[in-house]
């Protein structure tokens, strides 16, 4: 499982697109947040990193699919699927490694951003920030991204076509982000299950951890949906 890590990680660097895909998010993220005047910090009037925790999501949409979608896509494309199921790994541990190549991409994107945390403590009055607060909605912001990750993963077993790979996870973590919540608003559902409804969703998880409220309950959420698109995932490797 390792050494499937290993690959993966180091091929999405073998070439310029790894880096643009970070580099454009961390741009991206610079200029909503310092630049544009409608979400900028500075405009806002308050030391605050909640418009990153708003924003980021919306990017990595595209950042997380951008990421993930050779994973597989490439084995079945080029015809290495068949001399990777040769090797002694089991296809849950290709899965695995394969996500977790994903999942620490991802993470290293998202790394650099914390010098924000440092702008921040530089702008506050008498260098006070919530500390904790920001600490929670990290948290909510690397689960979520493991959650895109494995569904980049699904995706991406689906097809051998990296493009198609791409279009289709960016439009499931689209749907399961903001999907059921769409859903709930439907007034054909208000007076309670609205709210349940609700909570099938990503963005009313994501959006109490971004509050700094780490709660079992979103763990679980967050860690059984990443669950079950990886063991789709096994499934439908099984299948070919």
């Amino acid at each position: 499982m390792y050494s499937i890590f290993l690959k993966d990680f180091r091929q999405f660097f073998s070439g310029l697109s790894g880096y643009l895909s970070i580099g454009l998010f961390l741009l991206l993220m610079g200029l909503f947040l310092f630049i544009f005047p409608e979400t900028s910090i500075f405009d806002y009037g308050y030391a605050t990193l909640d418009k990153l925790f708003e924003l980021a999501p919306w990017i990595l949409l595209m950042l997380v699919p951008a990421i993930t979608m050779r994973s597989l896509s490439d084995e079945f494309r080029t015809g290495t699927w068949e001399l990777l199921r040769t090797r002694p790994v089991t296809i849950g541990q290709i899965v695995l490694g394969k996500f977790l190549a994903a999942f620490t991409v991802a993470l290293l994107s998202l790394a650099p951003s914390l010098i924000y945390i440092v702008t921040i403590w530089a702008l506050s009055l008498n260098q006070s920030i919530d500390s904790g607060g920001i600490a929670g909605a990290y948290i909510g912001l690397v689960m979520l991204v493991g959650v895109f990750a494995a569904i980049g993963i699904f995706c991406s077993s689906l097809t051998n076509n990296p493009i198609i790979g791409f279009l289709a996870g960016s439009f499931v973590c689209f749907l399961v982000y903001i999907g059921f919540q769409s859903v709930s608003a439907i007034p054909a559902f208000s007076g309670g299950a609205d709210y349940w409804i609700q909570q099938l969703g990503i963005q009313s998880h994501y959006q109490s951890m971004s509050r700094g409220v780490v709660e079992w309950p979103n763990l679980v959420y967050f860690a059984g949906v990443s669950g079950i698109f990886l063991i789709a995932t096994q499934n439908n490797l099984r299948k070919k």
